[in-house]
């Protein structure tokens, strides 16, 4: 399952990715606090997945 894990991570540093693009073009803060709160999600269940940890 390193793949799930690996998606997961990438996913949440896209997002961070977008988070911070959209704070640059001055988007709405509840769209910028959805994006962090699903990007930490992520990177969280990637990390909490991952092998090392079990």
């Amino acid at each position: 399952m390193t793949g799930l894990n690996t998606i997961l991570i990438v996913v949440g540093l896209f997002l961070i990715g977008g988070i911070i693009s959209f704070v640059k073009q001055g988007m709405p803060k509840s769209l910028i606090t959805l994006l962090s709160i699903g990007a930490a999600m992520c990177i969280v269940a990637g990390v909490m997945r991952l092998d090392y940890w079990n």
